[in-house]
């Protein structure tokens, strides 16, 4: 992310081009004043000054012909109470692409810049308004795909995993500071903090780290989502089950064998949880070569999948294709849908509960909606490993928050093992600051250029 100076001004748009009721143009730096005064026309007040944090109602015009682009609002807001703790402007306008366009360009010539991806919350961020993990709730906020998932960017977003990593440093370097001033002064006589100080200092602060390491799954389930495969023969009700979960018709269901030849991906609510869900085309010996390439990416996405949900019919005696799929999905977390409930059942299944003796048996009718909330209770246990509420107020969902605690970790566990060897002082020390860095880097404190470049690149334009 190649940026300006720190004093420009930056300019884009800040919602998504289409036809809408409002769509809104930021700016952001010093010259956010100037340019909004030089483009903008207050009724009947041209040229009176803008106080912050109040909407006036106006027109945004071309300087160079004074002709009208739009009526719009504009609010400026001045520092360091905004978003960036920069002056702030926001332009209201009419939502339209061409409107949308021609103001933004229209504020490019007048002085400012185009922003790159996330740089408004970038300044925030460097500004001191924010911190990193603060920042890095802002993505997680947009691409929250449950109430669980904006649930938890939320209480990161509220500081609550900064606060938890601060307390967690400061109690850290507290002790690397009696243990410097120990060794750095001892003609001072600083009384000399013991050994079961030290290590129940220690075992504290690895505690905590434990504590948060051990969230890391479940938030990345809460945050990411889970993948999860439809697979079974053609015919089997595949495309009627992905329809019945999601509560629309989404793939399209004939009693054809093999209408589906390629995957479509959507992702379901299933109680929390972002199921990004593929039905896939029918696993069985291809008759043609795009059945061959169905069959091929199926087998590679069934590879790729946290989960399987294999489909069998059950109004039909199971056959050498279903079991064909067996050795596909037996090391696989699994969910065996047996579907068409609503016929006499002729499927014999002992064979395979015998075989598959953790994996859960579901009996649905896709047709009918029968089961599926059953079927949906059973994909939650298994993807949280039966955990039906989580205790902990605090969840990681950030792989480099989880790299950065393992670090923290590793380096506290160092010390301890110091201690228990009865080294030095010194050895400690050195054990105590690598933690103390990469406590530092969750919160943005010790990160460097190109880490940030990659956050904050994830952004879209305009925020």
């Amino acid at each position: 992310m190649s940026q300006g100076a720190p004093g420009d001004t930056i300019a884009a748009i800040s919602t998504p081009l289409g036809m809408g009721g409002i769509g809104i143009v930021r700016l952001s730096g010093p010259q956010a004043q100037p340019i909004a005064q030089k483009i903008f026309r207050r009724r009947g007040q041209e040229g009176a000054s803008l106080l912050s944090h109040r909407f006036y109602l106006g027109e945004v015009i071309r300087p160079e012909d004074q002709t009208v682009i739009d009526e719009v609002l504009l609010v400026f807001m001045s520092q360091p109470k905004t978003y960036t703790r920069e002056d702030v402007v926001e332009i209201q306008c009419h939502s339209g692409i061409l409107v949308l366009k021609e103001i933004l360009q229209v504020v490019l010539r007048s002085g400012a810049r185009l922003a790159e991806p996330g740089e408004f919350t970038k300044r925030a961020f460097l500004n001191g308004r924010i911190d990193l993990t603060q920042a890095e709730a802002v993505i997680d906020l947009i691409s929250a795909k449950t109430r669980e998932s904006l649930d938890l960017a939320n209480r990161q977003r509220a500081g609550k995993l900064a606060t938890e990593v601060r307390l967690i440093k400061e109690g850290l370097l507290n002790l690397l500071t009696s243990l410097e001033a120990g060794v750095d002064f001892p003609e001072e006589e600083i009384p000399e903090i013991s050994p079961a100080e030290i290590s129940r200092q220690i075992k504290n602060s690895l505690e905590r780290l434990n504590a948060l390491w051990q969230t890391y799954q479940e938030g990345r389930i809460y945050r990411e989502g889970i993948a999860a495969v439809i697979v079974g023969k053609p015919n089997v009700g595949k495309s009627s089950l992905l329809n019945s979960l999601l509560g629309e018709d989404r793939a399209i269901v004939t009693a054809i064998p093999g209408t589906t030849r390629d995957t479509i991906e959507e992702i379901i609510n299933i109680q929390g949880i972002p199921l990004r869900i593929l039905d896939t085309a029918g696993l069985r010996h291809a008759r043609d070569l795009i059945e061959e390439e169905g069959v091929k990416r199926t087998k590679k996405h069934l590879s790729q999948a946290d989960l399987a949900i294999w489909v069998l019919d059950g109004s039909q005696p199971a056959n050498s294709e279903d079991l064909a799929i067996l050795p596909e999905i037996q090391s696989k977390k699994t969910i065996i849908a047996v579907n068409k409930n609503d016929l006499p059942q002729r499927i014999a299944l002992e064979s395979l509960r015998a075989k598959l003796p953790e994996t859960p048996f579901i009996p649905v009718s896709a047709l009918y909606g029968s089961g599926i909330d059953r079927l949906k209770e059973v994909i939650r246990g298994l993807v949280l490993n039966g955990k039906l509420e989580s205790s902990a107020e605090i969840i990681i969902a950030n792989l480099r928050h989880k790299q950065a605690i393992e670090a923290a970790r590793d380096s506290l566990s160092q010390a301890w093992q110091s201690l228990k060897a009865n080294l030095s002082y010194e050895f400690i020390i050195l054990d105590l600051k690598p933690a103390l860095e990469s406590l530092g880097e969750i919160l943005g404190e010790e990160t460097s250029e190109d880490v940030l470049d990659r956050i904050f690149g994830q952004f879209c334009i305009g925020k």
